[in-house]
């Protein structure tokens, strides 16, 4: 178990690194087991433009997908028994982070490593590195809501051999990715190839953000900002040590307005709740008071939504008050927000606190 205590403070001289502790706690029953061996990087870096504002005062990896924090969602995946650190990329809202799981029981240590200026996805990683323990380690885009079962994909890594794996998930066009030019006999994957024409991709399977690499894998990555993607992940391949790991259900990627909704659609559908209820194909945080219509969205606790008003394929945050006669159609409406009668939004971002006349 880490030296480190419940909320103390860690500094770091090294450059670029800054390190504070959000939440070390454990159960005693985890730590009277065998120590699990596997840390995880989170990739959240990214300050989260296209959902602004609600950005502007919450950092994307804590915005709410119904009861929990994205971040929770995206820490799904992870087998708890095999985690024994989490360590948060973070470029902005530290602390915030810090004082979220500060407040949260989680069955491993989480760590705040802050990234003072952009250093893609690579450089994340490695600005990481004096943290992660001598072993293989998963790396997690932190905006992914997916059905992946890492431990399936550790017990294949380790099987398939290998300095890297990567979840892969088929799409209709390749070109926006990371693609993969996989061999399904023996699970490698021999090029790879990152946002290609359409025409050119080797492939439909695209990299889907999550990886289990071995320690050996920093010999392959350059100083500073890179890209895993551009600059790692093709030179490997071509040595055959870079596996590939398809996997079934949903993967939705909850960076856009749009894909927020997706993915809190899919958390609903898929039960990924502890609190509140869902009703048909929306879901109601505790304390709701509706007498409106609502359609595929979820509305937070202690919201209120007024007589012959419709809510469509939008997310409504906490303690929202919509008045009568409104229509709230593909909307994230922030929390403490109000809307009066007869209003009328389509395709809007509102923000947290205001107000609609």
């Amino acid at each position: 178990m880490s030296t480190l205590r419940r909320l103390n403070i860690r500094l770091s001289t090294m450059r670029l690194v800054n390190v504070q502790e959000a939440s070390g706690t454990r159960s005693a029953e985890s730590s009277n087991c065998t120590r699990p061996t596997m840390d995880v990087v989170v990739l959240a870096g990214g300050f989260g433009t296209r959902l602004r504002p609600w950005t502007n005062s919450i950092p994307k990896p804590l915005l709410p997908i119904l009861d929990k924090s994205m971040i929770e969602h995206v820490l799904n995946v992870l087998p708890e028994s095999e985690v024994d650190k989490v360590l948060i990329a973070a470029g902005y809202g530290v602390d915030q982070m810090r004082d979220y799981f500060s407040n949260i029981n989680l069955p491993y240590e989480v760590v705040i490593v802050e990234e003072t200026e952009p250093l893609g996805t690579g450089g994340a990683i490695a600005n990481c590195r004096p943290y992660l323990s001598n072993g293989t380690f998963c790396v997690i885009n932190g905006d992914l809501i997916t059905s992946l079962k890492v431990k399936d994909m550790l017990e294949f890594h380790k099987k398939n051999g290998g300095l890297a794996t990567i979840s892969l998930w088929p799409v209709k066009d390749p070109s926006r990715f990371g693609v993969a030019d996989y061999i399904e006999e023996n699970g490698k994957i021999m090029r790879f190839q990152e946002k290609p024409p359409i025409e050119e991709a080797f492939s439909n399977l695209i990299n889907a953000g999550t990886y289990l690499l071995e320690p050996e894998i920093f010999d392959y990555m350059p100083e500073g900002r890179h890209s895993m993607e551009r600059d790692v992940y093709e030179k490997i391949a071509e040595n055959g040590v870079l596996n590939g790991f398809p996997f079934e259900g949903m993967f939705v990627d909850a960076g856009t307005p749009e894909s927020f909704v997706e993915a809190t659609q899919a958390c609903i559908g898929s039960g990924r709740y502890s609190k509140g209820e869902s009703m048909g194909n929306s879901w109601f945080g505790e304390n709701v008071v509706t007498s409106g219509t609502i359609v595929s969205s979820s509305v937070g606790e202690n919201s209120r939504i007024g007589n012959g008003s419709t809510v469509e394929n939008s997310v409504i945050l906490n303690e929202v008050v919509i008045g009568e006669n409104c229509s709230i159609r593909n909307c994230l409406i922030g929390k403490n927000s109000m809307i009066h009668d007869g209003s009328s939004l389509d395709g809007i971002i509102l923000d947290h606190g205001a107000t609609v006349e």
